[in-house]
């Protein structure tokens, strides 16, 4: 274990058990603004034991336990005790590390099967910035829970089926073979889908055409579903071209919509009614799962069945999560998905909790997130008053990059430009989503977010390629330091090796509460003490043992800021 507060606290169990007559007992450590750390738990231990707490205290200092990990240990307040930590045991942690391809980061004692839910774009439709946090918190999430050591199952559950199927088919059948063949470019899908909508509107003759092909949809006529599927492959291969751009782990093996779930719906609809979890209300079919209530203060229902007997979109997502419990075995199950569908899924939840389908220790949490805002902080549209197309903030993210790399690094070949535009640009965006509260709005600033300087994806990127530049410059293999002791003597490197010790728990904290903004504020952080470290303590300038000491601690925060990048899924350019 690397962290030094996680070490504390391992170091400390036994001592505060036996204080606690043997239960176990929590030491509580914690940062400190004071010292390197706090140590908080004689509080609460005295006051189940009924004792003094600084006494309790001064009986953690006095045990000597702590003689070979603090130089300094002070009792403070109420009963805090306040660690200063010693160099030597500084340097023993890094030194486990250093040589550590995980980069002290363990993997979960219980691994788990995840599946994560997220992306959900629209057959026939192109993926708007509305898209853009689902898909890249949920790509976070992925990349986290599968680096501890998880099982994740990725589903992308795209929206395949429905009414608007109807009038989808007969537009593409109107269009003519050529295009129910050859498909569609990726520019077209927004206007076939506009079109059809029109025309639905304005002609009743292919209202009834778009009704019958309903019909004949849900009735499983072939012919019918070959001209569905192509739409799908059509609108797949277009959603690919995104993820590819985008740089995030989907693919075709990822798919899961809406219509595999419609088989599923009769037999959840027969077990709902066999619970007796099911009640009339105005010719529909209900569940009243309970704590919910209507503007009235009546109970609210989820609606399983329609008054014309049709099953429901809450119907599918029952269908979904008993599909995920029963079929993949699932422990976890993260929604991502906005926060305007927060009421529906946990009614969702509610009732499978009803109905005896999620039931601990298997857990379904919804993972939701805010809105996407323009300089006039409403939902963010194009000049024609549309959805932004997310292709096009995509490409003009690295066009725009392209630009900023250019002025900071003229030198640098078009064609490498190209590459790290790319790099800078897509992990800008990315960058400037995730390290946003994902419960939070937030204002799209494209000046803010490509800013070289201040807590921005280039800002960390850049830190990366400096930290390479200085091996590049000094004609150092990095590898050839990872065997170096490191050595601590001034502040600015005990502060840089204690945040590079903390990754494991940056990472813990990230992903109890699912925010990738935690470890955002971590990769910052990191790369602010390294600013640091690298203005006050010379490194190809310092003699020797002091300069391989310094790169190896410089090669570690590259390790950690291009591993810690990874996780969120923006890339680390060596060369800026």
């Amino acid at each position: 274990m690397s962290d030094p507060l996680a070490s504390l606290s391992t170091l400390l169990a036994p001592l505060f058990a036996d204080l606690n007559g043997g239960a176990p007992a929590d030491p509580t450590v914690r940062p400190s603004d004071r010292a390197d750390a706090q140590i908080n738990g004689a509080l609460a231990l005295a006051k189940r034991l009924g004792a003094n707490p600084r006494d309790l205290a001064q009986q953690v200092v006095d045990s000597g336990v702590l003689t070979d990990v603090a130089t300094d240990l002070e009792v403070a307040g109420p009963g805090f005790i306040n660690v200063t930590f010693s160099s030597s045991f500084l340097e023993s942690q890094l030194a486990a590390v250093v040589g550590d391809g995980r980069l002290g980061v363990e993997p979960a004692s219980d691994s788990k099967i995840v599946v994560v839910d997220y992306s959900a774009p629209n057959v026939a439709k192109e993926m708007h910035v509305g898209h853009l946090r689902s898909t890249v918190i949920g790509d976070s999430l992925v990349r986290l829970h599968e680096f501890l050591g998880h099982t994740v199952i990725r589903e992308n559950h795209i929206g395949d089926w429905g009414r608007p199927f109807g009038m989808l088919i007969e537009h593409l059948l109107d269009l003519g073979e050529d295009v129910a063949s050859d498909g569609l470019s990726q520019g077209d899908l927004d206007g076939f889908y506009k079109q059809a909508n029109a025309k639905f509107k304005d002609s009743e003759e292919f209202q009834e055409r778009a009704r019958a092909r309903v019909v004949l949809l849900q009735g499983g006529d072939e012919a019918t579903l070959v001209l569905w599927r192509r739409l799908v492959e059509m609108s797949n291969a277009y959603f690919n071209r995104v993820y590819t751009k985008l740089d995030v782990l989907l693919t075709d093996d990822d798919l899961a919509g809406e219509s595999r779930y419609q088989p599923l719906m009769e037999g959840v609809y027969g077990r709902l009614e066999t619970a007796g979890l099911l009640h009339e209300d105005a010719g529909a079919m209900v569940v009243y799962p309970p704590g919910f209530k209507n503007r009235d203060g009546d109970p609210l229902p989820m609606i399983a069945k329609s008054q014309t007997g049709a099953f429901m979109y809450a119907t599918s997502d029952l269908a979904c999560v008993v599909d995920r419990v029963e079929r993949l075995d699932a422990d976890l199950m993260l929604y991502v998905i906005g926060t305007p569908q927060a009421q529906h899924l946990q009614m969702v939840f509610e009732v499978c909790r009803m109905a005896g389908w999620l039931t601990e220790p298997t857990e379904a949490v919804h993972v939701g997130f805010g809105n996407v805002l323009g300089e006039d902080r409403k939902m963010m549209r194009s000049r024609a008053g549309d959805s932004v197309k997310l292709a096009d903030l995509l490409d003009e993210a690295v066009e725009r990059a392209a630009a900023a790399i250019a002025e900071k690094n003229p030198d640098i070949v078009p064609e490498e430009r190209l590459v790290v535009a790319n790099m800078v640009g897509i992990g800008a965006l990315k960058y400037a989503d995730l390290s946003t509260e994902r419960i939070k709005d937030y204002v799209f600033d494209w000046d803010r977010m490509l800013a070289f300087e201040g807590n921005t994806g280039p800002y960390l990127q850049y830190a990366h390629a400096r930290i390479c530049s200085i091996f590049r410059r000094a004609g150092i293999d990095r590898a050839s330091v990872r065997s170096a002791h490191i050595t601590l003597d001034q502040p600015q490197e005990r502060a840089l090796a204690m945040r590079l010790l903390a990754y494991p728990s940056a990472i813990d904290t990230t992903l109890d509460s699912y925010s990738p903004h935690k470890l955002c504020t971590y990769v910052y952080e990191l790369a602010s003490d390294f600013s640091s470290f690298y203005q006050e303590c010379p490194i190809l300038k310092s003699d020797e043992p002091v300069r391989t000491s310094r790169l190896a601690l410089a090669d570690l925060t590259a390790r950690v800021l291009e591993h810690s990048l990874g996780l969120l899924g923006i890339t680390a350019p060596e060369q800026m």
